[in-house]
């Protein structure tokens, strides 16, 4: 069997906006001068009562907020769900549950119902917190999270005729936003154009959303040279602005410029971190030099930096274009045993090389632990491993995983096929 040739997965850029919370307390009022001593008393009754039944008050609308939450979680049905979200969305502490909106949106827009997604989302322009620029920016980078950033822009320019102020916070949520929508090759223009337009000075958060947009496209050079840009501005390249280069740099096989902004990152002293390091440990395999990466893995074991899914899938691929299955197998082990859960990347990696390798019993074990983590791959793959194993008249495990696969829900689903037995001639 061909091995599939796999690439090394860029994923979702690191947080780069996080709205603030929209219920920061206020300060109380003071109390006047002037009272007289028996009403002093009386005014510090009153105003306890009236303290205590104001915390209650609030108690009872958060933990209606919650017990709402806990029903939007619960509810499969799409329609019912959308429904029930924008009745809740009348309660005011509800509307500050940043998690629930994200898990709501990311549900529907896996399952395409992107209508659903805009009629919750255009339900909350009712409400006054659309005066508040979080608030927007929230809405903004919601919509860009589902790649509908003509409606994240239109949110952007309507704040104006709400009278709401468009600071920077909201000019990179909307700069996100067409970052997480795959329109690359808009960021810069965006970024360009309309700070000058509404007159907002970016930071170095607009700086590195559009050094991500460079990398995506593969315009490695351009990304590289915002940092005498940032320079110019007075600002300071920080750890997400390096990991967004060395990403970029050994994702697209330019080893040695990895290096060199490796060394630039220690000379600003910014430390790395385990993102740092997978994005190295990656373009190392790539370059099928396990003996550095070895000693890589034993600086990251020295500083007491753990591995992510990220990394592991950086050595397995390693020893995968290595050649070596053991060590491959191996280093799988470890994850689950240091509690690491893996990836699709590390499945779509390994269940070819195992079957390849006739290792069968392994690639059934891989594509169990798929289903049972609810984890997405390409059918194919799995299918492939259902195939083999009842050619090799393993029509049990065979079964086992095509009844598997059907028993997993909706989206976790595998619609397997057991192969037709040849006819006896």
């Amino acid at each position: 069997m061909k091995r599939q040739v796999l690439h090394f997965c860029k994923g979702q850029p690191e947080l780069l906006y996080k709205p603030p919370r929209l219920d920061s307390p206020k300060t109380p009022p003071k109390q006047k001068k002037g009272m007289s001593s028996l009403s002093r008393p009386l005014g510090r009754a009153f105003s306890t009562a009236a303290t205590a039944s104001t915390t209650i008050t609030s108690d009872a609308a958060s933990g209606t907020a919650k017990s709402l939450s806990y029903l939007i979680y619960k509810e499969s049905n799409h329609k019912k769900l959308v429904k029930k979200f924008k009745n809740a969305s009348v309660n005011e502490h509800f509307r500050t549950k940043v998690a629930i909106y994200k898990e709501t949106i990311r549900r529907l827009s896996a399952s395409r119902k992107f209508d659903y997604v805009e009629e919750i989302l255009e339900d909350q322009k009712q409400y006054k917190d659309m005066s508040k620029e979080g608030f927007n920016a929230r809405l903004i980078s919601l919509y860009g999270s589902v790649g509908m950033f003509d409606h994240a822009r239109k949110v952007f320019d309507e704040m104006s005729s709400r009278e709401c102020a468009r600071t920077v916070m909201s000019f990179n949520a909307l700069l996100g936003a067409c970052l997480s929508s795959k329109k690359f090759d808009e960021v810069e223009g965006l970024f360009r154009g309309l700070s000058k337009e509404i007159k907002i000075e970016p930071d170095l958060i607009s700086y590195n959303t559009v050094m991500k947009a460079f990398c995506e496209m593969g315009s490695l050079d351009s990304a590289v040279s915002l940092l005498d840009e940032i320079k110019r501005k007075g600002l300071e390249p920080d750890l997400i602005t390096f990991n967004t280069l060395l990403h970029g740099f050994y994702a697209n096989g330019r080893f040695v410029d990895g290096e060199r902004i490796w060394d630039l990152m220690k000379e600003r002293n910014v430390e790395p971190n385990i993102r740092s390091y997978s994005a190295k440990l990656f373009g190392m395999a790539s370059e099928k030099r396990m003996n550095d990466v070895v000693r890589v893995v034993e600086e990251m074991n020295s500083k007491g930096i753990k591995h992510d899914p990220f990394s592991y899938h950086a050595l397995i691929r390693g020893f995968v274009n290595e050649d070596d299955f053991e060590k491959a197998k191996r280093w799988y082990g470890e994850m689950w045993k240091n509690g690491c859960k893996p990836h699709r990347l590390v499945f779509e990696t390994l269940i070819p090389f195992a079957v390849e390798k006739g290792d069968l019993a392994f690639a059934f074990k891989l594509c169990k632990d798929v289903i049972h983590s609810k984890l997405v791959v390409q059918e194919a793959l799995i299918q492939s491993v259902v195939d083999a194993l009842a050619n090799e008249s393993r029509v049990a495990e065979a079964k086992e995983l095509v009844d598997d696969g059907e028993a997993g829900r909706r989206a976790h689903s595998y619609k397997l096929k057991l192969p037709t037995p040849p006819c006896n001639a």
